[in-house]
């Protein structure tokens, strides 16, 4: 059972609390080892890339056009270290905690890394 809600700073937050509870990020790869990234609804030109704070959640997206994926757990400590420099080099936002019906935030990799400081 989800504990994701429509609100999206409580699922922001719920985000940084379980992650750093469990030590797990989760994100969706795909067998060719493609991390999925969509275009932002709140910016143009830009790109963002979701993850979530347990398998489940990131799991329920793994359907229609979004079916070649699974979830894929990432180590909190590499998210944070090495995935937020990289995508911040790449201008890629980060999606936390999105809804079922992909409504969530999008945020600078460094504001992400900053929430674990």
């Amino acid at each position: 059972m989800t504990k994701l809600t429509a609100d999206i700073k409580a699922n922001s937050e719920l985000f940084v609390e379980e992650t750093k509870d469990t030590q797990q990020v989760w994100g969706l790869c795909n067998e060719e080892g493609d991390w999925l990234s969509v275009d932002s609804s709140e910016f143009e030109e830009s790109e963002v890339m979701p993850f979530w704070s347990n398998e489940a959640d990131a799991a329920v997206h793994c359907v229609d056009e979004w079916a070649e994926f699974s979830a894929v757990m990432i180590p909190l400590d590499v998210f944070v270290e090495d995935w937020m420099i990289t995508l911040a080099e790449d201008g890629v936002l980060v999606g936390l905690n999105w809804t079922a019906q992909l409504e969530g935030s999008e945020a600078e990799p460094s504001d992400v890394a900053k929430m674990y400081l």
